[in-house]
């Protein structure tokens, strides 16, 4: 388990006139985090300096990696990276654009401006607690439906789309411990269900 982030967010700081714009962005993987750093290139073709940390949370462990991107070393993408593993927030990239204001803030002044850019933007957003789980299909009667969502709910597992048609097919997010609850014990919860199976494994909510 570990923590994310709920929704994207951004946060402004102008320090003695260079301005300093932090994206923050949910991600699951390093192709994923290059595209966002892509997208913001783009969008603010026009700075000199996209500096970014991210931290991805891989089958084999964690996936750490920044970039100063011309700035001074050690005063941007490093302390980025620090205030992401300090409050330990995983799947999480953050780039931070500067426009350059026409007044050297040397080098602490750089981290400051860096980090705390990012601190605002972060002021905007909630933490969730994330781990691999699984989206699962349920097919059941009619008959069966409400019964189903008691249990579901009763158990706090969320439904993420239901499926009408000859019957009902309920799509869910499960831990693997939840979703094993339901097969071992699907003969006794009172409940007809015609087919259960795991569709996706991805990140879910916890």
């Amino acid at each position: 388990m570990f923590k994310a982030i709920s929704s994207d967010t951004t946060g402004v700081l102008v320090e003695k006139k260079s301005k300093f714009i932090a994206d923050v962005f949910y991600v699951e993987s390093e192709s994923e985090a290059e595209e966002k750093l892509k997208e913001i290139r783009k969008k603010y073709y026009d700075a000199k300096h996209h500096c970014f940390a991210y931290s991805i949370h891989g089958e084999n462990g964690i996936i750490n990696k920044y970039s100063d991107d011309g700035e001074p070393s050690g005063t941007a993408g490093g302390p980025l990276l620090n205030i992401i593993n300090s409050e330990k927030i995983e799947n999480i990239i953050v780039i931070v654009t500067r426009y350059f204001g026409g007044i050297l803030l040397g080098t602490g002044g750089l981290v400051r401006a860096y980090t705390d850019a990012f601190k605002v933007a972060l002021k905007n957003i909630n933490l969730v607690n994330k781990d691999y789980g699984n989206i699962v299909k349920i097919k059941i009667m009619y008959s069966d439906f409400e019964k189903l969502k008691y249990y579901l709910q009763k158990n706090e597992i969320k439904i993420v789309d239901i499926e009408y048609g000859e019957n009902v097919c309920t799509i869910i997010e499960a831990t693997d411990e939840k979703y094993e609850k339901i097969v071992s014990n699907k003969n006794d919860l009172n409940i007809d269900i015609l087919e259960i199976s795991v569709v996706e494994r991805r990140f879910i909510e916890i």
